[in-house]
């Protein structure tokens, strides 16, 4: 996969060769492969502290999906509940709190303020986030966040994990097809449990470098 993406992105005009050579190409799907590593890290996390999220999406899971097939891209849209909360572990976790700088190309005006051409501009996508116009108690861990009143998966332009603009991450369908296909196809099977007591854990998410990593934690992976 990274060879074939390598090939396709040389071919392309405009690129800096460093960034897409033989060691650029492996890193760029190593630090892919980081991200998804933390975003299942938070939740089995979160799903095995909260035993009623568990539950719910357990119902979900039996009630579309059942237990004698894998579960499908088809199955997203019925499934709100599933879907709100990997939308809402995602914000609540604010991954990458601002995203990697990028070049003004011209001079421009932006609300009576000029940018000269050349400048560096980095997004605080944590201002998103967790704003509380959009994100009532954005503090708080709450999958209604993206939900309406009638249960229903509610959509929300805030929603910027993958970065915001022209240059968002090439990877947000690959990685939203991947946490769904992945993540439910473990509460089909398993029941998570915290090894020591809830109060004994923090939920906190760990700063590290320019993102936030999960807190050490131990989990049990009790069969269905």
């Amino acid at each position: 996969m990274c060879q074939y993406y390598g090939n396709s992105l040389r071919c392309t005009s405009g690129h800096r060769a460093d960034v897409y050579d033989d060691v650029g190409i492996p890193s760029k799907c190593s630090d892919n492969l980081s991200w998804h590593a933390n975003v299942y890290a938070f939740f089995t996390f979160f799903i095995s502290l909260i035993c009623v999220l568990s539950a719910k999406i357990q119902e979900e899971i039996g009630h579309v999906i059942g237990r004698h097939r894998s579960p499908c891209m088809q199955d997203r849209s019925r499934m709100p509940y599933m879907n709100a909360v990997l939308h809402e572990i995602q914000r609540y976790i604010d991954l990458i709190p601002v995203n990697l700088p990028h070049a003004v190309t011209r001079d421009i005006k932006f609300r009576n303020y000029v940018i000269p051409k050349g400048t560096n501009v980095l997004i605080s996508l944590t201002s998103v986030l967790r704003d509380d116009k959009e994100f009532p108690n954005p503090e708080t861990f709450d999958p209604a966040h993206f939900l309406d009143d009638n249960g229903n998966f509610k959509k929300s332009d805030y929603f910027m994990v993958f970065s915001a603009g022209k240059r968002i991450c090439v990877g947000e369908s690959l990685a939203r097809m991947e946490l769904f296909l992945f993540l439910t196809s473990i509460l089909q099977n398993f029941t998570l449990k915290p090894v020591v007591g809830i109060k004994d854990l923090d939920t906190t998410p760990v700063a590290s470098g320019f993102g936030h990593i999960p807190p050490p934690y131990k989990i049990c992976f009790v069969p269905l």
